[in-house]
């Protein structure tokens, strides 16, 4: 048995043909539709990106426990149990957030890896000389950005960008071994996320008299660009997605040359998708997260059922890919992990939750059942976040560093949960910012909490406000699955649920 994952990240599922956006270019994203089974009711668990992967390894939520970090000691990693078996897992990635403190340890869970350097300002070559930078909107301040510029300026040539190199290694691992039997390879790609660097080809699917300062790297803020700007922006996407769409396509090309249809499992999957001023907005962490963000793309064959072009309305999330996976290969699933094998989803659209939990840590705690979602804010403002937030953890580190001499002198130790193996565990005590991220907190709480009917409102511009039934079904499964997950208490605190318990 082998298994391929297709990972993008930032990859928009209302962008998508198969989704039923009827302007940008992806035929390839439409042939992949009709070769495996297309999920309408898939969600994030945590995010952003290191929380979604290391979901991804263990098969459980992130965001209840502690925010962007490490993988920790008590974890258990899908690849490192394919690996432990005798089957060879791979990474191929250019998320550049690996190399980060608080991403150290991930790709070491696999046999092998190799990775793509220069995506978003990534501190990757050295070049000191003064640099020519056009006029542009938005970016990175201070040297994040500039080294963004130094990085495009060795990948002029799409065969020199970071997707380019990314693809080529993965085809160079299925074209190695595509004879051989018992291999995952995850082929994890970090673009569409921003900045939107793509070759003039790709944009050129999309004409545009634009002629205003380039703008392909939104920051992530209320909307205060012109009308215009926003368009090219937009664009600017739709022409990287263009680019993902034609490096899927080499990957099925490769799957049909070898016939690898009839005993490879294929996954294409992302992390979270992104605001492209939807709701006022830029991005996906400082404002709540509706599903342009939450609500995701996925496609799965299964060889064993042979399902496909055809669609799956029952409710998954990333936590279900690691036992999917490790049950695909004839594993256990080991007891802490907390998602579901799909492989009944996949063959008859089996259900496997009612609810499902998603969000980022010290943010809203949201809830849906497909039709609805509950976005639970912290009652109290920043103040009654910051007395009942808390990471826990045996890896202190943020995105791009350790947490701080001052933070651990007020550590405690707190007792194991659950998950942890017997471990006992730091408790370190939140900020008044996004931790790890350094963005004011005040605007996560915009709108309070807030209920939607995403069937009948899918754009969520009407929040419900006279329909308490259904917000106490909505509240009541959120506190169940908290407890589910062993939550610690102060979160019931935060969020003003301390009578549901």
């Amino acid at each position: 048995m082998r298994a391929i994952m297709v990972m993008f990240d930032s990859l928009n599922r209302h962008m998508l043909p198969p989704y039923g956006c009827t302007w940008t270019h992806a035929p390839n994203f439409a042939r992949l539709a009709e070769r495996t089974v297309t999920f309408d009711n898939s969600y994030v668990g945590s995010m952003p990106c290191m929380p979604a992967r290391r979901e991804l390894h263990t098969g459980r939520y992130n965001f209840l426990h502690r925010s962007w970090g490490p993988m920790e000691p008590y974890d258990d990693s899908m690849p490192r149990i394919l690996r432990e078996n005798g089957i060879h897992s791979h990474l191929v990635t250019d998320h550049w957030h690996y190399w980060e403190e608080g991403g150290t340890n991930y790709h070491t869970k696999y046999s092998t890896y190799e990775g793509a350097r220069g995506q978003e300002g990534d501190f990757w070559k050295g070049h000191l000389a003064p640099l020519d930078i056009p006029e542009h909107l938005d970016g990175k301040p201070g040297d994040w950005g500039r080294q963004e510029y130094v990085n495009r300026y060795y990948m002029r040539e799409e065969e020199n960008q970071s997707q380019a190199v990314t693809f080529r290694h993965g085809l160079e691992f299925i074209e190695t071994n595509h004879g051989e039997d018992n291999w995952f390879l995850q082929l994890e790609e970090f673009d569409p996320h921003e900045p939107f660097f793509v070759p003039k080809k790709y944009q050129d699917l999309y004409p545009s008299d634009y002629d205003g300062p380039e703008f392909d790297w939104p920051a992530y803020h209320r909307l205060r660009e012109t009308p215009e700007q926003v368009k090219e922006c937009i664009r600017q996407y739709a022409a990287l997605l263009s680019m993902c769409d034609e490096y899927l396509g080499k990957v099925l090309d490769m799957m049909d040359r070898y016939d690898m249809w009839k005993d490879t499992m294929l996954i294409v999957n992302t992390d979270h998708g992104f605001l492209l001023g939807e709701h006022d907005w830029w991005g996906k962490v400082m404002m709540p997260f509706y599903n342009e963000i939450a609500h995701t793309p996925l496609f799965i064959w299964d060889p064993r059922c042979g399902k496909k072009g055809e669609r799956r309305s029952a409710l998954v999330q990333t936590i279900d890919l690691a036992p999917t996976l490790l049950e695909y290969f004839g594993l256990d699933i080991p007891r802490d992990m907390m998602g579901h094998v799909l492989r009944k989803t996949i063959e008859d659209d089996t259900k496997v939750r009612d609810f499902a939990l998603f969000g980022m840590h010290g943010c809203h705690v949201n809830v849906t059942d497909g039709h609805y979602v509950y976005m639970r804010a912290t009652e109290g403002g920043i103040e009654r976040n910051n007395d009942n937030l808390f990471n826990y953890t045996l890896m202190p580190a943020y995105m791009k560093e350790s947490f701080s001499v001052e933070e651990l002198r007020e550590a405690s130790l707190a007792p194991a949960f659950s998950f942890t193996k017997g471990a006992p565990l730091l408790k370190v005590r939140g900020t008044e910012k996004i931790p790890t991220m350094g963005f004011p907190a005040k605007t996560l709480y915009d709108g309070g909490h807030m209920l939607f009917d995403v069937e009948k409102d899918p754009g969520q511009q009407h929040p419900i406000r006279d329909d308490a039934a259904a917000e106490e079904r909505m509240i009541r499964a959120m506190v169940a699955l908290m407890k589910e997950n062993d939550c610690p208490p102060e979160q019931y605190r935060r969020l003003g649920l301390e009578k549901y318990l």
